[in-house]
């Protein structure tokens, strides 16, 4: 089993694949822009992909403003600014009650570009967590993207056997937040 590399200034915990994740929670953070600027804004999303098409186009997105229909991810906090305490977005895949059609799933975090073009660089101190229980599967703070506007932050994978395997990575995307949605699960070029 080969090692995680760590991403940037943020760090992988997880050495090779982990087998059998059934249900992980992604928290995001950061601090809210200065006194007098616009407020930054940054979402959780997470694309399905279905067996027949693991790197096709999403079967379904969750993020603000759109739900899963059978209620297997959920987004439970939402911030349009970072003026939470602790982690400002949240949220929840119970992996383990997705349906057998699905073979994959690809959570991402997109910067809104409403008051004009933003990449990680202009975030003050992101960070992710990925979890599953109390065991902190990875961790990032966005240093290896900096000059993306959206990235990658983990991907699920069903095996052979039917367990749900995490793959840890942060990959930067430089698309706007709706092109975001239909491209974050291409497979990744060498």
């Amino acid at each position: 089993m080969g090692s995680c590399e760590p991403q940037g200034e943020g760090k992988s915990l997880v050495t090779g694949f982990s087998k059998g994740i059934r249900k992980v929670e992604v928290a995001l953070k950061w601090d809210p822009s200065p006194a007098g600027r616009p407020p930054t804004d940054l979402d959780i999303v997470a694309a399905t992909f279905l067996s027949g098409a693991p790197y096709g186009a999403p079967a379904y997105l969750v993020h603000f403003d759109s739900r899963s229909p059978d209620g297997t991810i959920l987004l439970n906090r939402d911030s349009t600014d970072g003026r939470g305490f602790g982690w400002d977005e949240v949220m929840t895949l119970e992996l383990d009650r997705l349906n057998d059609r699905y073979a994959r799933v690809v959570v991402g975090v997109v910067i809104q570009q409403r008051s004009g073009p933003r990449t990680f660089a202009h975030v003050l101190n992101p960070a992710v967590r990925v979890r599953e229980g109390y065991t902190v599967l990875a961790e990032d703070d966005f240093g290896s993207v900096l000059g993306s506007t959206a990235a990658t932050i983990a991907e699920f994978v069903r095996d052979d056997s039917a367990d749900w395997t995490f793959r840890p990575g942060v990959r930067g995307f430089d698309e706007d937040p709706a092109t975001f949605t239909q491209v974050m699960g291409r497979a990744h070029r060498s």
